[in-house]
């Protein structure tokens, strides 16, 4: 007997919905991967940021470099330089490490690379946020009212250093199967060379021009500037943009993704066993 497959002809909506899904449970699963507890991790994230904090108050109060930064309260000045950088690289390690197209996850139905990217990057965020809005409560009921000049442009700095982020990590990421150990090498170095060249120790407007023009290519260097900004009703930053940074990283974007293309069309099984 012959046996007919019969096939239902989804809508468009029907899609949409059903890959929003997938990429839902593949952001949990995405959170759940450093600790199964996800108060655990996030808790860990927490400890992280806090450290960064506390290390580069020490520092800027051992140094007498606390009368070089800007009127208004010391700690907010400088998680606004922790927060966002750790927002930038967490989120480009996340993306690099999402699975690529010869992962065992790939044989799951409707599951793709897309998937694994975005759910990367959205549980990232997820972390970033919940994290800078609890470590902020706390020093609000704990130490001081905390007085943001402008919460929406600061908020929005740190959605731009995260989607700086993924545009790198993305143009990593589609390296990472051809030179798995030069991305490797390079990422960590990158990661290394913006705990200085973010700028999160000092401001735009106090730099001398031969200084300046050692960080101002840098996106990250922008963004924290510009966050200052909104962030302090007496700093006005005089030489960052927002826009600088949009648009480098929208280039890095659409670069990234058709590098992410075309290694995928080339997927071979055997580079599980490089690097």
């Amino acid at each position: 007997m012959f046996q007919f497959e019969v096939q239902k002809r989804q809508s468009r909506l029907s899609v949409a919905v059903a890959l929003l899904a997938v990429i839902y449970h593949a952001t949990v699963r995405h959170l759940r991967k450093s600790h199964s507890n996800a108060i655990v991790g996030l808790l860990l994230n927490m400890m992280q940021t806090l450290m960064l904090v506390a290390v580069f108050y020490f520092m800027f109060s051992v140094l007498g470099l606390r009368g070089m930064t800007l009127r208004g309260d010391f700690l907010i000045y400088i998680m606004t330089g922790i927060f966002l950088y750790m927002t930038h690289v967490k989120t480009l390690s996340s993306v690099l490490g999402s699975e690529g197209p010869t992962s065992p996850m790939m044989q799951h139905a409707q599951m793709n690379t897309l998937v694994a990217i975005v759910s990367a990057a959205l549980s990232e965020l997820y972390i970033q946020v919940l994290s800078v809005v609890l470590v902020l409560y706390i020093y609000h009921i704990s130490v001081r009212p905390i007085e943001i000049e402008n919460m929406s442009g600061a908020f929005g700095m740190l959605l731009l250093a995260w989607f700086s982020g993924i545009a790198v990590g993305l143009n990593f990421l589609a390296l990472k199967p051809w030179f798995p150990k030069f991305v490797g090498v390079a990422s960590q170095i990158y990661t290394r060379a913006n705990m200085i060249a973010s700028g999160k120790m000092f401001v735009a407007n106090a730099l001398p021009f031969t200084l300046l023009a050692m960080f101002d290519w840098n996106p990250l260097f922008h963004i924290i500037d510009q966050a200052r900004g909104f962030a302090f009703i007496n700093y006005n930053p005089h030489y960052s943009n927002w826009l600088y940074p949009m648009i480098v990283s929208s280039a890095l974007f659409m670069l990234g993704f058709i590098g992410e293309s075309y290694t995928r069309r080339h997927a071979s099984i055997s580079w599980g066993a490089r690097g």
